[in-house]
């Protein structure tokens, strides 16, 4: 089974606006720290999720890139490490 989560990154223009979006499309547990270091944390483990896969999509990523370039650089290399790390977590990258 593979479960779809969308970040709506429309409103997303800085680093903590980002967490925090993805933290509720991917519900994060209570203890989640909101920051880079429990981002990745979280998404390498997966434990309170449904078994399966498991596909981050965050639409209109460009509006941090353009935002705040040095955030969007750094969540998105833990959303990348993450990934990589987690062969449950699948990320995608969209323009809408």
């Amino acid at each position: 089974m593979t479960t779809r989560h969308v970040v709506d990154g429309s409103t997303v223009n800085s680093k903590s606006a980002a967490i925090d979006a993805i933290a509720k499309a991917m519900s994060f547990p209570s203890y989640f720290g909101r920051n880079l270091d429990a981002l990745y944390d979280c998404l390498v483990d997966l434990s309170w999720l449904p078994v399966g896969n498991h596909v981050l999509v965050w639409t209109d990523h460009h509006v941090l890139a353009e935002e705040d370039p040095d955030a969007y650089g750094r969540v998105r290399d833990v959303l990348e490490d993450a990934a990589e790390a987690n062969p449950r977590l699948v990320l995608r990258l969209t323009a809408n």
